[in-house]
């Protein structure tokens, strides 16, 4: 039988956990407890106090502090802990937790820190806003609790099992994969793409399939990237080819597509092959024209979409990020290859594009090769556009070799 993990504050919540057991159990599946009540002495499977435990905190100390987030914060350290021990002893096939904007930030730490595709089910009452500090890089579903977690009534009872069901067949499915045999899988490779590097991207990817991998393709918006981050740390991948690394960009400069500042060190600290190019660097990401900062009036613009406007990067912004990146690279223990389009990073810095400036181009490249210079990794430079049919294929192609010649 699956098994639905299900934390919650049961001090608070205690009536409305097991109700919902009951629902889970009653669909095929079993349960196990885990209390992150900073005040209960609920009799749970996990208790609060070897939750705080776990966290590397003393329960009764967190109750005398009078310091609710810091208790939150130990608690939701301690719950990440446990579900991750339950997983490896293969006690977790889907998590399931309701509350209020407490309880969600306690549970939703530990559900990110599961791997992608364990199944997740957070019922909030903040799932109607925005959800971005609950579900972060990871596949956390939100169901909105749309009345308050406060005893079980004709609304509640039906979103709570609904709820219910859903984890209990997801964990079946879970479950199912978990048991049966090992099938013979193609090694992931993950692929970062952009809407102006798609050419690219398309090309790498037909040719990783080609050459026995299943690329993951990662939209570079922020989220993308940290989704791509995550698969790297949790080691699902075989390697990575970080076509577009645009998201440094918007951490530079301050656009909204940013993937903070840690984007591009997962690879390198597994040790995972990567391959790196510098695929629209050459933008920075804004809202509607009307929302870009005044502080860049001066600076060259294009209105993507009605919704989405670029900024061209300047040289300086450019050898500052080839430092950046070079500086990242140069720390990673895995092999490394930089693959440079000498013609143009993206779909509008080519050949009369509204974009193109060789200078910062030649800047940035700069700056790589500079801070690159005595450590491992290799540079290869390709006479082309990021995007001209061939620059796509090589990448994917020295990938392969990075990841073949380790075996």
């Amino acid at each position: 039988m699956a098994t639905v993990v299900l934390i919650g504050t049961m001090d608070t919540k205690g009536e409305e956990y097991a109700w919902i057991a009951d629902r889970v159990r009653a669909h095929g599946a079993h349960t196990v407890t885990v209390d992150v009540g900073v005040f209960s002495d609920h009799p749970a499977d996990v208790t609060a106090a070897a939750v705080a435990r776990t966290g590397d905190a003393d329960l009764t100390a967190l109750r005398e502090s009078g310091d609710r987030g810091a208790a939150m914060t130990a608690m939701a350290a301690g719950a990440a802990s446990v579900v991750l021990a339950l997983y490896a002893e293969d006690r977790l096939d889907g998590v399931l937790a309701v509350g209020g904007s407490g309880g969600s930030s306690v549970a939703s730490r530990a559900m990110r820190a599961l791997p992608v595709g364990v199944p997740k089910l957070l019922v909030s009452t903040m799932a109607s806003g925005d959800v971005s500090p609950y579900v972060g890089e990871s596949d956390v579903t939100l169901m909105h609790s749309v009345v308050d977690v406060a005893g079980i009534n004709s609304v509640s009872g039906q979103v709570f099992g609904n709820a219910a069901a859903a984890i209990a067949a997801m964990a079946a499915a879970q479950e199912a994969r978990r048991t049966a045999p090992a099938a013979e899988r193609r090694p992931l490779v993950g692929v970062s793409m952009f809407g102006l590097t798609t050419p690219a991207a398309d090309e790498a990817r037909a040719e990783l399939t080609g050459l026995g991998y299943e690329p993951l393709v990662f939209h570079a918006t922020g989220a993308g990237g940290r989704a791509l981050e995550k698969l790297a740390r949790d080691g699902r991948l075989a390697g990575v080819l970080d076509l577009t690394t645009t998201e440094l960009a918007d951490d530079l400069v301050g656009g909204v597509l940013s993937a903070g500042p840690h984007r591009l060190e997962a690879a390198g600290e597994r040790g995972i092959p990567q391959v790196v190019s510098v695929g629209a660097l050459d933008m920075v990401n804004f809202g509607p024209r009307e929302t870009v900062p005044a502080g860049f009036d001066d600076r060259s613009f294009l209105v993507h979409n009605p919704t989405v406007t670029l900024m061209r990067t300047t040289p300086e912004e450019n050898a500052e990020l080839g430092r950046r990146i070079g500086t990242k690279l140069s720390r990673a223990r895995g092999p490394v290859a930089v693959v440079l389009p000498l013609r143009g990073v993206s779909g509008i810095d080519k050949e009369d594009g509204p974009f193109r400036d060789a200078a910062a181009d030649a800047e940035l490249f700069a700056a790589l090769h500079d801070a690159l210079t005595g450590t491992p990794a290799e540079i290869i430079e390709v006479d082309r556009h990021i995007n001209d049919p061939g620059f796509g294929r090589e990448a994917a192609r020295q990938l392969h070799r990075l990841i073949t010649s380790g075996r």
